[in-house]
């Protein structure tokens, strides 16, 4: 119930591109409970987003709803997937193999989104030469011999004083992307794709709307 239309490549604003994969689980869970087909204003109400802005966000991919009917669920699932490039299962070396690094060894899910960690490094002798699902840990000194193999894309997850460093290693290496998750701003080339995901800042957010509604409780 949704028309596919061609769209001109164009650069996507960023608060879209976050609301993106949030519509992709929303439109599974409606799947899975048997939905066929779905409008904007429904998709909005649940999320607590504004319609307009829903369609705004839709534009940027190649589907267009229908006028009362809304968008075909199956149709608009494979569209955001592709747009968003999780079709496409992409690898990548993760640098860190800390409590945090581990973790993500350890999400499967990834994969579902596009991401395939190949391989990790790290210093520590107590990690190096492990195996963590499928994906073995390295000294970071072998990197170097890996160069080649085509992989674009790293996560960082060091410790903050060897971010910086770690980061530019990546990069003399090759790798294009960087999935920062440390909360040091790294500087880089402008042709290398920085991702920051600060787990601290966003933690920093929730505790002060918790206080803020606390103070105003009393």
């Amino acid at each position: 119930m949704g028309d596919l239309k061609k769209q001109e490549n164009r650069i996507v604003p960023e608060p879209a591109l976050r609301r993106m994969p949030c519509y992709l689980s929303y439109l599974k869970l409606a799947r899975k409970a048997g939905q066929k087909v779905i409008s904007s204003t429904n998709i909005a109400r649940d999320m607590g987003i504004d319609p307009t802005q829903v369609t705004k966000d839709l534009s940027y991919t190649s589907i267009v709803g229908k006028t009362r009917v809304g968008y075909e669920v199956d149709l608009l699932i494979e569209v955001l997937e592709e747009f968003l490039g999780f079709k496409v299962l992409d690898e990548a070396f993760l640098f860190g193999a800390g409590s945090l690094g581990i973790a993500l060894l350890h999400d499967l899910g990834l994969r579902q989104y596009g991401l395939k960690i190949t391989a990790a490094f790290d210093i520590n002798p107590q990690v190096v030469g492990k195996e963590i699902e499928g994906v073995k840990i390295y000294h970071v000194n072998e990197y170097a011999r890996m160069q080649d193999s085509g992989i674009r894309i790293g996560i960082l997850t060091v410790p903050l004083d060897c971010a910086q460093k770690t980061a530019e290693l990546m990069v003399n290496g090759g790798i294009k992307a960087i999935w920062n998750f440390t909360p040091v701003v790294i500087k880089l080339p402008n042709e290398i794709v920085v991702q920051n995901t600060s787990l601290y800042a966003h933690l920093a957010v929730m505790f002060n709307r918790l206080h803020s509604n606390d103070a105003e409780l009393k």
